[in-house]
């Protein structure tokens, strides 16, 4: 990929689904729908809207204590050729998936460093200035949590020290919940990782496009408690795909300033990396 992307899903495929959970069962108070133990769906009504589109931010927010985040790709699976995130899920046995975040012109390196447990798929650094970390070294440490690299003290070194699994990305949100973008007059559809005031897991997705200093605002502004977050991919190559019982996300972007700049397009792209989720029992 180009060390910038984006990726949506058909509009009729997104309401389907998003349909199929509202018809679960009434949300709670808070506006958070179970859609497993640990797993919680929300959407966000944008109060701004977007240039096109509903202008709906998915967030699907995972308990680490139920569920394990993975790293999959090109370099550790033996897979011949990029997948979307739905044959991601399918051939390997997750939950869900969303990018890992933005890949090099190889199509397979990850921009930034990554590395996980016993694989390397990238270990030079670059300027992004934030880090998701999980498999920790020892109990006692929160399961996940999203570093700044810019913090006093905080490096690549000490994040290993404590952790096996890392990957760096172009930051959204500085903890502890600082919109770290100028407005630009780009925009994109977005997916990002996030990580809320409880350490649980946050897979973020929009197919309408904003700035991402509009992004940000909407995501402070409502009431997920976000308090880091983290670009992973924008435009057509943005995606989040999940299935839980009845229940199926098939979510792709497409507007993208200067590259694909239409709500057109009509299927996920191949993506050669993807940060997954299982269920916490299956992870050793």
């Amino acid at each position: 990929m180009r060390v910038v992307s984006h990726a949506c899903i058909p509009g009729v495929l997104m309401l389907a689904g998003l349909s199929a959970i509202f018809a679960l069962q009434s949300p709670h108070a808070d506006g958070w729908r179970e859609l497993a133990p640990g797993m919680e769906l929300r959407v966000i009504e944008a109060q701004q809207a977007s240039v096109v589109g509903d202008s709906r931010i998915t967030v699907v927010r995972f308990d680490p204590g139920h569920w394990r985040l993975v790293f999959l790709g090109l370099s550790n699976t033996g897979e011949e050729h990029a997948l979307t995130a739905r044959q991601w899920c399918e051939r390997h046995g997750l939950t869900a998936a969303i990018n890992a975040g933005m890949f090099n012109s190889d199509h397979r390196t990850h921009t930034g460093y990554l590395c996980t447990k016993d694989h390397e798929n990238n270990t030079r650094l670059n300027t992004y200035q934030s880090v998701a970390a999980f498999d920790p070294r020892r109990a006692g440490l929160p399961p996940f949590r999203i570093f700044d690299l810019d913090d006093p003290g905080t490096s690549i070194k000490t994040i290993l020290q404590d952790y096996e699994s890392v990957v760096q990305n172009l930051r959204l949100i500085k903890r502890p919940g600082k919109n770290r973008w100028s407005q630009q007059k780009k925009m994109w559809s977005e997916a990002a990782l996030g990580e809320d005031e409880s350490g649980r897991i946050l897979f973020i997705f929009s197919r309408s496009p904003f700035t991402m200093h509009d992004f940000n605002n909407i995501l402070l502004s409502s009431d997920i408690g976000v308090v880091a977050a983290q670009h992973l991919e924008g435009g057509p190559e943005a995606q989040l795909y999940l299935r839980a019982d009845s229940v199926t996300l098939d979510l792709f972007g497409s507007y993208e300033t200067d590259f694909y700049e239409s709500d057109g397009n009509k299927q996920a792209w191949p993506i050669p990396n993807v940060l997954g989720i299982r269920p916490a029992e299956k992870e050793n």
